[in-house]
Protein backbone atom coordinates (compact mmCIF):
# COMPACT_ATOMS: atom_id res chain seq x y z
CA UNK A 1 0.00 0.00 0.00
CA UNK A 2 1.44 3.37 -1.01
CA UNK A 3 2.11 6.15 1.47
CA UNK A 4 -0.65 8.30 -0.07
CA UNK A 5 -3.17 5.49 0.43
CA UNK A 6 -2.02 5.00 4.04
CA UNK A 7 -2.22 8.75 4.65
CA UNK A 8 -5.72 8.90 3.15
CA UNK A 9 -6.82 6.01 5.39
CA UNK A 10 -5.26 7.67 8.44
CA UNK A 11 -6.90 10.99 7.63
CA UNK A 12 -10.26 9.27 7.24
CA UNK A 13 -9.92 7.47 10.58
CA UNK A 14 -8.86 10.62 12.42
CA UNK A 15 -11.59 12.65 10.75
CA UNK A 16 -14.29 10.17 11.76
CA UNK A 17 -13.10 10.22 15.36
CA UNK A 18 -13.05 14.03 15.38
CA UNK A 19 -16.55 14.25 13.90
CA UNK A 20 -17.90 11.93 16.57
CA UNK A 21 -16.58 14.26 19.27
CA UNK A 22 -15.18 11.36 21.27
CA UNK A 23 -12.20 11.42 23.52
CA UNK A 24 -9.31 9.31 22.23
CA UNK A 25 -9.76 5.61 22.98
CA UNK A 26 -7.10 4.22 25.27
CA UNK A 27 -6.20 0.92 26.83
CA UNK A 28 -3.45 -1.46 27.92
CA UNK A 29 -1.90 -2.29 31.22
CA UNK A 30 0.61 0.45 32.07
CA UNK A 31 0.16 3.26 34.56
CA UNK A 32 -1.47 6.47 33.41
CA UNK A 33 0.82 9.27 32.32
CA UNK A 34 2.34 11.19 35.21
CA UNK A 35 1.75 14.62 33.67
CA UNK A 36 -0.39 16.20 31.00
CA UNK A 37 1.42 16.54 27.69
CA UNK A 38 0.90 19.55 25.45
CA UNK A 39 -1.35 19.14 22.40
CA UNK A 40 0.43 17.07 19.79
CA UNK A 41 2.60 15.44 22.45
CA UNK A 42 2.31 12.27 24.51
CA UNK A 43 4.22 10.60 27.28
CA UNK A 44 6.33 7.70 26.02
CA UNK A 45 7.66 5.00 28.35
CA UNK A 46 10.53 2.59 27.76
CA UNK A 47 10.73 -0.38 30.10
CA UNK A 48 14.39 -1.39 30.14
CA UNK A 49 15.55 -4.95 30.83
CA UNK A 50 16.83 -3.66 34.20
CA UNK A 51 13.22 -2.97 35.22
CA UNK A 52 13.65 0.80 35.06
CA UNK A 53 11.02 2.81 33.22
CA UNK A 54 12.32 5.82 31.29
CA UNK A 55 9.79 8.54 30.45
CA UNK A 56 9.95 10.94 27.53
CA UNK A 57 7.64 13.68 26.29
CA UNK A 58 7.42 13.15 22.55
CA UNK A 59 5.94 15.10 19.68
CA UNK A 60 3.70 13.12 17.35
CA UNK A 61 4.67 13.17 13.66
CA UNK A 62 1.58 11.59 12.14
CA UNK A 63 0.78 13.07 8.76
CA UNK A 64 3.04 13.10 5.72
CA UNK A 65 4.16 16.73 6.15
CA UNK A 66 5.04 16.22 9.84
CA UNK A 67 6.91 13.02 9.07
CA UNK A 68 8.86 14.59 6.22
CA UNK A 69 9.87 17.57 8.37
CA UNK A 70 10.61 15.62 11.56
CA UNK A 71 13.29 17.38 13.59
CA UNK A 72 14.79 19.28 10.63
CA UNK A 73 16.44 22.58 11.58
CA UNK A 74 16.22 21.85 15.32
CA UNK A 75 19.39 22.85 17.11
CA UNK A 76 18.58 21.47 20.57
CA UNK A 77 16.17 19.22 22.42
CA UNK A 78 15.73 18.43 26.10
CA UNK A 79 17.17 15.11 27.32
CA UNK A 80 13.69 13.77 28.13
CA UNK A 81 12.05 14.82 24.84
CA UNK A 82 11.84 13.33 21.37
CA UNK A 83 9.65 12.74 18.35
CA UNK A 84 7.65 9.59 17.55
CA UNK A 85 6.75 8.59 13.99
CA UNK A 86 3.86 6.09 14.33
CA UNK A 87 2.72 4.14 11.26
CA UNK A 88 -0.83 2.97 10.53
CA UNK A 89 0.60 -0.37 9.36
CA UNK A 90 4.03 -1.87 10.11
CA UNK A 91 6.56 -0.93 7.45
CA UNK A 92 10.27 -1.20 6.78
CA UNK A 93 10.90 2.45 7.57
CA UNK A 94 13.92 4.33 6.24
CA UNK A 95 15.04 7.70 7.63
CA UNK A 96 17.73 10.21 6.75
CA UNK A 97 19.10 13.26 8.54
CA UNK A 98 18.73 15.86 5.77
CA UNK A 99 18.82 19.38 7.26
CA UNK A 100 18.92 17.93 10.78
CA UNK A 101 21.92 19.48 12.58
CA UNK A 102 21.33 17.60 15.84
CA UNK A 103 22.76 14.08 16.28
CA UNK A 104 20.04 11.58 17.17
CA UNK A 105 19.37 8.04 18.32
CA UNK A 106 16.69 6.38 16.17
CA UNK A 107 14.81 3.61 17.97
CA UNK A 108 12.87 1.31 15.63
CA UNK A 109 9.84 -0.17 17.43
CA UNK A 110 8.26 -3.47 16.41
CA UNK A 111 4.48 -4.09 16.47
CA UNK A 112 4.89 -6.01 19.75
CA UNK A 113 6.48 -2.92 21.35
CA UNK A 114 10.04 -4.22 21.48
CA UNK A 115 12.94 -2.16 20.17
CA UNK A 116 14.27 -3.79 17.00
CA UNK A 117 17.31 -1.51 16.59
CA UNK A 118 18.90 1.65 17.95
CA UNK A 119 20.78 3.40 15.16
CA UNK A 120 22.85 6.56 15.06
CA UNK A 121 21.63 9.54 13.08
CA UNK A 122 24.55 11.75 12.11
CA UNK A 123 23.86 15.46 11.48
CA UNK A 124 22.84 16.26 7.89
CA UNK A 125 23.67 12.71 6.70
CA UNK A 126 21.75 11.67 3.57
CA UNK A 127 22.39 7.93 3.95
CA UNK A 128 19.23 5.91 4.70
CA UNK A 129 18.84 4.55 8.24
CA UNK A 130 16.67 1.44 8.60
CA UNK A 131 16.26 -1.52 10.93
CA UNK A 132 15.64 -3.70 7.86
CA UNK A 133 12.38 -5.11 9.25
CA UNK A 134 8.78 -3.91 9.55
CA UNK A 135 8.22 -1.56 12.50
CA UNK A 136 5.19 0.23 13.95
CA UNK A 137 7.07 3.41 14.83
CA UNK A 138 10.43 5.15 15.00
CA UNK A 139 11.45 7.25 18.01
CA UNK A 140 14.05 10.00 17.69
CA UNK A 141 15.86 11.16 20.85
CA UNK A 142 19.12 12.98 21.54
CA UNK A 143 22.19 11.02 20.46
CA UNK A 144 23.68 9.05 23.34
CA UNK A 145 20.55 9.08 25.53
CA UNK A 146 19.74 5.43 24.86
CA UNK A 147 23.22 4.33 25.93
CA UNK A 148 23.31 6.71 28.90
CA UNK A 149 19.98 5.33 30.19
CA UNK A 150 20.82 1.68 29.47
CA UNK A 151 18.12 1.36 26.79
CA UNK A 152 18.82 -1.48 24.37
CA UNK A 153 17.24 -3.69 21.72
CA UNK A 154 14.49 -5.85 23.13
CA UNK A 155 13.36 -3.20 25.65
CA UNK A 156 9.65 -2.41 25.53
CA UNK A 157 7.95 0.81 24.46
CA UNK A 158 4.48 2.25 25.09
CA UNK A 159 3.02 5.72 24.71
CA UNK A 160 -0.18 7.53 25.56
CA UNK A 161 -2.77 6.62 28.18
CA UNK A 162 -2.59 2.85 28.60
CA UNK A 163 -4.59 2.73 31.87
CA UNK A 164 -8.06 3.05 30.31
CA UNK A 165 -10.04 0.17 28.73
CA UNK A 166 -8.97 -1.22 25.37
CA UNK A 167 -10.44 0.54 22.31
CA UNK A 168 -12.77 -1.17 19.85
CA UNK A 169 -11.27 -3.91 17.68
CA UNK A 170 -9.12 -2.64 14.82
CA UNK A 171 -9.02 0.91 16.22
CA UNK A 172 -5.77 2.78 15.64
CA UNK A 173 -4.67 5.97 17.35
CA UNK A 174 -1.34 7.66 16.72
CA UNK A 175 -1.44 9.03 20.28
CA UNK A 176 -1.69 5.58 21.89
CA UNK A 177 0.45 2.45 21.56
CA UNK A 178 -0.05 -0.06 24.36
CA UNK A 179 1.18 -3.57 23.58
CA UNK A 180 1.14 -5.72 26.74
CA UNK A 181 4.24 -5.55 28.93
CA UNK A 182 5.74 -8.74 30.34
CA UNK A 183 4.36 -9.74 33.73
Amino acid sequence: MGSRTRLLGLSLLLGIAACQGETPPTGGNAAAPSAEAAPGQVELRILAASGTTHRFTVELAVDSAEQQKGLMARQTMADDHGMIFPFLYPETASFWMKDTPMPLDLLFIRPDGTIAAILEGKPNDLRPISAGEPVSAVLEIKRGRAQALGISTGDRVQWGDCAAPEPAANAWRADRFCPPLPQ
